[in-house]
């Protein structure tokens, strides 16, 4: 954060939207799907890792820059989801098309949506907790350590031999990712029970659609 500092001090002097680099991450995003999904693998990790960079700095120019929204923080969070949908489907579409050996293919690709799934979960159990009025950032696997976990392997060892080394790492995600879901679950249990921190606040009335109804107050919803 304190390298990418003077980079959001001058988007914030040149008014540059926190919605406009929310929206050029996700097509980094994309294209590194694409790139996984072509088996251009050291491309596909570079692309993700530069996509961090633009998830960091929507949210701080959003800070520095007063221009925190309701709407920023729905539309941030909902192509966060469609940026990790279309990246674990370009990995399961590599490993569809001969990048793991055979034997492994059932197992790689039900490692993808495990994963996928995770990822998707882990970011719910953020965004209900907090329409609640209960912080939930806990956990081993938020998304900069996903990111992070997958692109720098990729960027520097590539799939490795048959797809192993790939194969392996959604695995470690999709462990991690239920893991973290476990660990937000029993904090927010934990801060609602009766001599929790959660104790004092009345409950609220469960939405129709949950998570849907309260606006987040934080550009992430993560």
């Amino acid at each position: 954060m304190r390298l990418i500092g003077p980079l959001v001090q001058l988007f914030v002097r040149l008014h540059i939207r926190p919605n406009t680099i929310t929206t050029i991450g996700t097509l980094v995003v994309l294209m590194s799907a694409v790139a996984f999904g072509l088996g251009h693998l050291h491309w596909g990790g570079f692309l993700l890792l530069l996509s961090g960079v633009f998830d960091m700095l929507d949210g701080q120019v959003a800070r520095d820059g007063n221009a925190r929204t309701t709407f920023g923080a729905f539309y941030d969070s909902t192509l966060d989801r469609i940026g990790e949908t279309a990246l674990f489907t370009g990995i399961a579409i590599y490993f569809l098309q001969g990048g793991v050996a055979h034997e492994r293919l059932n197992f790689a690709v039900v490692a993808c949506c495990a994963a996928l799934g995770g990822s998707l979960l882990v970011s719910y159990t953020r965004a209900r907790a907090e329409s609640l009025d209960i912080e939930c950032n806990t956990g081993i696997a938020t998304r900069a350590e996903r990111i992070l976990l997958l692109g720098a392997p990729a960027l520097v060892f590539g799939p490795g031999n048959r797809g192993t080394l790939l194969m392996w790492i959604v695995v470690v995600l999709a462990l991690a990712t239920a893991i973290t879901v476990v660990q937000r679950i029993v904090h927010v249990a934990r801060a609602t029970s009766p001599r929790g921190p959660g104790a004092p606040r009345a409950a609220r009335a469960r939405d129709t659609l949950p998570g849907h109804a309260p606006a987040l107050q934080s550009r992430k919803g993560r």
